[in-house]
């Protein structure tokens, strides 16, 4: 009889399993005959987010020659390598392009279908397009998953969920302003995926409220203006007349830092050196576990000081005060704050070149204007700013902290869950908009169609409309009919719409204080209140403790998600494997 294996998510992270298991097959797959079958009411490779069929304006926020879908020798895998083509190369675009999210999705399809290809033949897959409703079945057993539409289940051997990201239903919060938008006649719009938004209700001319400073509002700033019809000369915004004029603010009160818009050159910070492999192990072991910011996150700290300083003393040693070996001897051993305090302020005369990440973190802590007009310019001053200097290579440095993110990202995703705030911290500084957007911005904002609230935004529903409040103008307000959420749904198992999460935790799946499921980092195994790994069902993706930056990532920096996804398949291959030689004994 042949062997049954369930992917729940045919998207980027579902394709990425495929993959690994094409490439892994060969070694280790039993030899008899394997059924995999793919769950998804979308296309597969692209899945919802990456699908083709949306708008042609919506763009990547990476370069087209930082996007890939394959192994390189950086991933600490125990599988093969299987190179193949960065977007850029396949689409034979300029690398230093922002592709289109159309361009993106055609390259997953041909990634998806490359894995077809590479799969023994022995291999079948069939694609359903509709959603799970639940996975059942005994711990020992075969698993049974219910489809939306099918009066029975598909019979699985092992089921592997790569869901990706998950509508949500309201919290306390959003649906109290939902409520009193229906009461009021007004238009709230909850977190979505914003190319899914229906955003027709928000009226031209009209004051809306945007709770969310990230890249869900740049996509709902170019689907409200572009969209709308208008267009850009030069650095001037052309209005339609069909736009809503949009009043933003978040936390921090400011748009996520610029891509670098420059390349690398020269040698590269020899990263872990403070939190590696070691470090992490340290502290799994740790009989009374670990604080995040207590026991980890210095360690960051000093893991993206070390990338920094090194870029700098390598790259514009005339800017320091000390050879870059006396530096690294004396920044080792520092054992506080304070002392690294005193070695930068020594080695590096320059405050603009020493790393502050709480100033990156939150650059408007404390600030105060005058006015509301005084905010505007203030604001697109610090734009202005952030765009220079993300495009100018003397400030190289902060591609050293980029590559350092990126290495402790990779190390993190070992702990589990570490709770919410270093995924916005890493988004702020490391997944920023490409430069294009933040000049579109400046110019919407001299158009009058796109004014600053400021940090701290507050949202309260009173005397019949919306109104906006914040501590960076002392005084000011907005009221507005409209108030849009800008941000994707916190992925969470008690509050996902979808079934499918909630039914796998009423049958026992675990999940941590902040709603993620609960997975072994090892291979993704679902993890039980006890602790005790499901022999038959594996999770991978936004919704678990182990999440990762993405699915996809630049090429040669480890890619994290490649790594689980190795991992996850080959735990998957061994253990359809030993079941083959149950039966057969």
């Amino acid at each position: 009889m042949r062997q049954q294996l369930v992917i729940v998510g045919a998207g980027p992270r579902g394709t990425g399993i495929l993959e690994r298991l094409a490439a892994n097959a060969p070694a280790l797959a039993a030899g008899s005959g394997l059924d995999i079958h793919l769950v998804d009411p979308h296309p597969p490779g692209g899945g919802r987010i990456w699908r083709e069929e949306q708008s042609p304006l919506l763009w990547m926020n990476s370069h087209a020659e930082d996007v890939t879908m394959f192994t390189d020798d950086t991933v600490a895998m125990d599988g093969p390598v299987r190179e193949g083509p960065t977007l850029h190369e396949w689409a034979r675009l300029d690398g230093r392009v922002f592709a289109g999210r159309r361009v993106q999705g055609r390259y997953l399809r041909w990634v998806y279908e490359r894995a077809l290809a590479d799969l023994p033949a022995d291999v079948s897959v069939y694609h359903h397009p509709r959603r799970a409703l639940r996975v059942g079945g005994p711990r020992e057993g075969r698993q049974q998953v219910w489809l939306e539409g099918r009066p029975r289940p598909l019979l699985a051997d092992l089921v592997i969920l790569t869901l990706g990201h998950l509508d949500t239903e309201l919290d306390e919060e959003q649906a109290e302003l939902a409520e009193y938008a229906r009461e009021h006649g007004l238009v709230h719009l909850p977190p979505d995926f914003t190319a899914d938004s229906d955003l027709s209700s928000l009226a031209p001319g009209e004051p809306v409220l945007v709770r969310g400073f990230g890249l869900a509002f740049v996509d709902l700033m170019v689907l409200l203006t572009e969209g709308r019809g208008g267009r850009y000369e030069g650095e001037t915004y052309l209005p339609s007349g069909r736009e809503p004029v949009l009043y933003v603010g978040s936390r921090r009160g400011v748009p996520y830092h610029s891509k670098i818009g420059y390349d690398w050159t020269g040698d590269r910070p020899p990263l872990p050196r403070f939190l590696g492999p070691t470090e992490v192990a340290e502290l799994l072991a740790r009989p009374g576990g670990f604080d995040f910011r207590r026991d980890v996150w210095p360690l960051v700290e000093k893991e993206l000081g070390f990338a920094h300083y090194h870029r700098l003393f390598t790259a514009h040693p005339g800017r320091t005060a000390m050879t870059w070996a006396e530096f690294e001897k004396r920044y080792a051993v520092a054992g506080d704050p304070a002392e690294l305090r005193v070695l930068v302020a020594a080695a590096v005369p320059d405050p603009a070149d020493r790393l502050d990440l709480a100033a990156l973190d939150r650059p408007l802590d404390g600030v105060r204007y005058a006015s509301h007009e005084e905010f505007q310019a203030g604001l697109r001053d610090y734009v202005e700013a952030d765009l220079d200097r993300r495009h100018d290579p003397a400030h190289s440095a902060d591609l050293g902290v980029f590559l350092g993110l990126l290495s402790v990202y990779g190390q993190l995703v070992r702990l589990g869950d570490i709770g919410p705030w270093w995924h916005g911290f890493f988004s702020h500084l490391a997944s920023g908009p490409p430069g294009p957007r933040l000049r579109q911005m400046l110019a919407l904002s001299r158009a009058g169609l796109l004014k600053f609230v400021g940090a701290g935004m507050t949202v309260t529903a009173e005397d019949g409309v919306f109104r906006a409040t914040g501590p960076t103008v002392p005084g000011f307000s907005v009221e507005a009919r409209a108030l849009v959420e800008a941000r994707l749904p916190e992925p969470t198992v008690g509050r996902a719409r979808d079934g499918l999460l909630r039914e796998l935790h009423a049958d026992g799946a675990a999940a941590t204080p902040d709603g993620l499921l609960r997975v072994d980092p090892r291979d993704g195994r679902v993890l039980d209140g006890a602790g005790r790994p499901h022999p038959r069902r594996f999770a991978l993706g936004p919704y678990t403790d182990t999440r990762t930056p993405g699915a996809f990532t630049r090429p040669r920096t480890g890619g994290p998600a490649f790594r689980q996804n190795d991992a996850t398949a080959r735990a998957a291959l061994v253990l359809l494997r030993d079941l083959a030689g149950r039966l057969a004994a």
